[in-house]
């Protein structure tokens, strides 16, 4: 779901800066390589890591401003969409920024949670589909007896059994 959302940003970011790519002016071509290098932060710790949480985290350290390059990337991005906006309104865009800025963090944190809903509804309908009955613990204590580790990893995964009543 998050490489998802990182491809998503990638191919908005990129829409985005597509018209420079037209363009043969030196300002256009510091905006675009600045936009890939933002966009390559997001889809770098989208990719470098095979661990959900560790994407998570990596995503947040860019979305927080903890990133030096992705600072650097943002900076260039903003001054140069500020630089074609009157002077009066700039402070109303740098406010517009911000507030996206805590949107995507907002989204961010979210997305574990979310995930491990859709986790626990799939696994539900799984063992619905075994014939077993998801808040059933006696029929949890018979899929460990009999080492079912699938059926085990369900009930758990279900949210209702959880590895402490083994």
């Amino acid at each position: 779901m998050r490489r998802r959302a990182a491809a998503a940003l990638a191919a908005a970011a990129l829409a985005f800066a597509a018209p420079a790519l037209g363009t043969e002016e030196t300002d256009d071509s510091r905006f675009f390589g600045a936009v890939l290098a933002l966009v390559q932060q997001f889809v770098r710790a989208a990719a470098a890591s095979p661990e959900p949480g560790a994407v998570h985290r990596q995503m947040d350290e860019v979305l927080a401003g903890r990133n030096a390059e992705a600072n650097r990337a943002a900076g260039e991005i903003f001054a140069e969409l500020a630089s074609e906006v009157p002077p009066e309104h700039r402070a109303t865009l740098a406010a517009i920024a911000k507030d996206l800025l805590v949107i995507a963090r907002r989204e961010q944190a979210r997305a574990p949670a979310e995930a491990a809903r859709e986790r626990a509804i799939a696994a539900r309908k799984e063992l619905h589909a075994m014939g077993l009955r998801y808040w059933d613990e006696a029929q949890y204590r018979e899929a460990l007896a009999r080492g079912d580790r699938i059926a085990v990893e369900l009930f758990e995964a279900a949210g209702v059994v959880g590895r402490a009543k083994r």
